[in-house]
């Protein structure tokens, strides 16, 4: 009972909207701004860059001060890690404040893996992300930036990320994180694979006429 309550605060952290509540103190409706995640890079978009700092600040901590508080308790190991470090992923990207429609899960996907692995994860998901944006920076060469290929970035960063995790010997619950994780992700950017799958059929249809 102690891990389900634990949990249920995680996710109550997680669902915090804080980037979207700044919006609305802003006078700015988010679900209105680019493509409408209530996130904080639409923030950032909509109400300038102080205001998207705090956004990613917020939603970083909202999934990494749970977890760093539980570290080191009997109920943030084996399945129970698993179960509280995917809740406050989960309550961001379905969040009941935002009737189940919550943001794509990034900031707070930081901040939950600073938090188990002491920032090594974070920091070798960010090195993959950033890498992956020079490689897609180069296959387009000048050609426009695009809202599904950041999409795709982020979910196939995730993907690699089991690479370093089996490198670093991490524990078998960290891939169970890590599944709950990607799960997520992919689910949250369905519409940017979908996009890009029909742009490029699209592509594909104007080069054979």
């Amino acid at each position: 009972m102690p891990l389900l309550l634990w949990t249920a605060a995680a996710f109550l952290s997680g669902s915090l909207m804080f980037s979207y509540w700044l919006g609305l103190a802003a006078k700015h409706n988010l679900s209105g701004v680019g493509d409408g995640n209530p996130g904080a890079l639409n923030l950032w978009k909509a109400a300038g860059f102080r205001l998207g700092l705090a956004g990613i600040a917020l939603d970083f901590l909202k999934g990494y001060l749970p977890l760093l508080w539980l570290s080191g308790t009997v109920y943030a190991q084996g399945y129970g890690l698993v179960a509280l470090a995917v809740a406050p992923i989960a309550g961001h990207a379905f969040s009941p404040f935002l009737r189940g429609r919550g943001g794509k899960a990034i900031a707070v996907s930081f901040g939950v893996w600073s938090a188990i692995t002491g920032f090594e994860a974070a920091l070798a998901y960010a090195a993959i992300l950033a890498l992956l944006k020079a490689i897609g920076r180069t296959l387009r060469a000048n050609g426009p930036k695009s809202a599904e290929s950041d999409g795709l970035q982020v979910v196939i960063g995730m993907a690699l990320l089991p690479v370093f995790l089996w490198a670093g010997k991490f524990e078998a619950a960290i891939l169970g994180v890590w599944l709950g994780n990607f799960v997520i992700l992919v689910c949250k950017h369905r519409k940017d694979w979908a996009s890009w799958w029909g742009k490029r059929k699209i592509g594909e249809a104007d080069a054979d006429n």
